[in-house]
């Protein structure tokens, strides 16, 4: 692995990035759309500062997933990913590259959806703000290491995006957002406990309630940790050659 590669390799994806004005609005517009939407529903009522916090860490989450995977495919199936992995870059660079470049995304991401729900929706943040700029930067990290494993598994852009309902959808049933975890069946709480979204829903919903960073550091390393895992997997199961 070389820094100058992987540097090399998120300046590659920042420059499509800039370029592709439908990728723009999809990873900073829509989620401000949405939150917004949710704020205009529940006018006049707590709920946009109970699920706030939680939506300006979904929805990065989510949105990442998605155009990354896609992303992705896109680039093996015009052959660019297999031209680039016949020169002397590696896996890890590759993989790293693009986590890099999609990290500094999430950090604009992030600090306009928060923006937008606190300045434009009114959204209240009883817990530590710069806290919850950082969990929700590590789910948009997060979504963005789950598509590149993701990626690894799906051979065209429609199969990569019937993953998010298998990778994605489980863990906002199971991770607390329809129902308490301390509630659920001891069976579905368990499983709960192995899926990394848990832990980010876990820490913004203790932030939403008015907890500071001592509160949630736990949970903040086991999502770096998944962050890792998803990252070193994506850079093992990459091919070099597309079937």
């Amino acid at each position: 692995m070389s820094a100058r590669l992987t540097l090399a390799g998120a300046e590659r994806v920042l420059r499509q990035i800039r370029h592709d004005p439908r990728t723009i609005a999809i990873l900073i517009v829509l989620p401000c759309l949405l939150t917004g939407l949710i704020a205009w529903m529940f006018d006049g009522t707590p709920v946009l500062n109970m699920l706030g916090p939680l939506l300006v860490g979904l929805f990065p989450l989510i949105v990442m997933f998605l155009v990354t995977s896609v992303a992705t495919l896109r680039e093996r199936q015009s052959g660019t990913l297999e031209r680039l992995m016949a020169t002397p870059v590696g896996k890890a660079d590759v993989v790293l590259g693009y986590a890099l470049a999609f990290a500094l995304v999430a950090v604009v991401q992030a600090l306009v959806l928060a923006a937008f729900a606190i300045w434009v929706c009114g959204m209240e943040v009883l817990g530590e703000l710069w806290v919850v700029l950082l969990v929700a930067v590590l789910d948009a990290i997060l979504g963005t290491a789950l598509g590149l494993a993701g990626s690894a598994v799906a051979k065209t852009e429609f199969q990569a995006v019937q993953l998010m309902p298998v990778m994605i959808f489980p863990q906002l049933i199971l991770g607390g957002l329809v129902m308490p975890r301390d509630q659920m069946p001891d069976v579905l709480e368990a499983i709960s406990r192995v899926f990394p979204l848990t832990y980010g829903m876990e820490a913004l919903q203790q932030l939403a309630a008015g907890a500071g960073f001592e509160q949630v550091r736990g949970a903040v390393g086991v999502i770096v940790l998944f962050i890792a895992g998803a990252l070193l997997l994506g850079a093992l199961t990459l091919r070099r050659r597309t079937p």
